[in-house]
Order: C-alpha cells, then structure tokens, then sequence
C-alpha cells in the first residue's frame, strides 16, 4: 500500500498589511521629492551658477551668459594664474575677474603689458591691452585680478586686492545660452614667459 503525506506550510505568524494603492502612490511620490531635495542640495554645496552682468570679461564672458562654478576648486586645489574667479566685493555684489598675481606676486603694468615678477604674461584672451600703468606687490592670502576687457574693467588695479576668503569659487563653463556654450578652464593661462634679456 502506498502512502502518502502531505506538507504542512506553516502559517505566517504576522499576516502582511496590504497598504492601499493611494497610501502607496503617496510614499513614493515623498521618496522621490526627498531624493530629489538632497540631490539638489548636494550638487548646490558643489556647483554654483551666476549671471553675467556687466562688459568687464569681455571677450571671454558675454553680459546675459549664465555659468557654472566649482564652489570647492579652492577647498581642494590652489589658485592658478588665469583662473576666472567669482567672490563677494561687497555685502551684496559678486565680481567675475581674471587671477594675474598670487600671494607674494609683484604685478606691473607697463606700456600695455602686465608683467608678473617682471616676467612679461601673454594673454591671448584679452580686448585690448591696458592703457594705464602701475605696480603692485600682492598680500599674503590676497589675489590680484583684472577684467579681461582690460580699459572698462573695475578691478585690483582700480580698488586693490581680493581676500582669498571672499573667493566663492572658480567659473567651469558657460552654459547658456546654449550657442555660447564653452568650457572656461581651456582658455589659455596667464604664463609668465621666460625674462627678456
């Protein structure tokens, strides 16, 4: 004779609750906003973005072009000559400038041409080369920046040097409008060149 037996599937001891489809639609709608809040704050500790307003950094930067910038370029790397730097000058306005001079630099402006630590720069990038002249020797945790629309430019020649702590961060790219679109960091870096003999 044949047997047979049979499984016994024990019993859930805890029945799962079935939530309704409105419950459900609700919580995923909440993680979606809250991932999206994070995310959002996450990539603004990072990146920042800023309008051009003004012919200063012509013809580098149109007034009107939007740009993204690296809020932690300067938490984990160093300033570079020709970096495009955006920093608070006043309580309630932030400037877009050119670093020429680094802390301990002497920077002078001669005959059109800026010379850092009497090396004479080549900048391909700028309008026109500068018609005033002086010389400048840059503080300790100070950067010294100019326009690249060198004659219509309110900067370190005019009103002195930036403090390294007001820098919010460095300019990567022009975003819009999107025909202007142009990485920053590959316009070509203020290089002092070898001295003139």
């Amino acid at each position: 004779m044949e047997s047979f037996h049979s499984e016994v599937i024990p019993e859930d001891p805890q029945p799962s609750s079935k939530r309704s489809p409105a419950l459900t639609f609700a919580l995923e709608v909440l993680q979606t906003v809250l991932m999206a809040l994070v995310l959002y704050f996450v990539i603004d500790l990072v990146l920042g973005r800023v309008r051009v307003e003004n012919i200063s950094m012509l013809p580098t930067l149109e007034p009107g072009e939007f740009i993204l910038v690296n809020k932690m370029a300067y938490r984990i790397g160093d300033f570079n000559y020709g970096d495009i730097v955006i920093f608070h000058h006043s309580e309630s306005e932030d400037y877009i400038k050119r670093v020429i001079g680094l802390p301990g630099d002497n920077v002078r402006v001669q005959g059109g041409v800026v010379y850092v630590n009497n090396r004479p720069t080549q900048e391909t990038y700028i309008s026109s080369p500068p018609n005033y002249s002086g010389s400048w020797t840059v503080p300790e945790e100070h950067l010294f920046v100019l326009g690249d629309n060198r004659n219509q430019s309110s900067d370190s020649h005019n009103w002195g040097f930036v403090p390294v702590q007001s820098v919010v961060g460095r300019a990567l790219v022009i975003y819009w409008p999107v025909d202007n679109f142009k990485i920053l960091n590959s316009t070509p870096k203020v290089q002092a060149s070898a001295p003139q003999e």
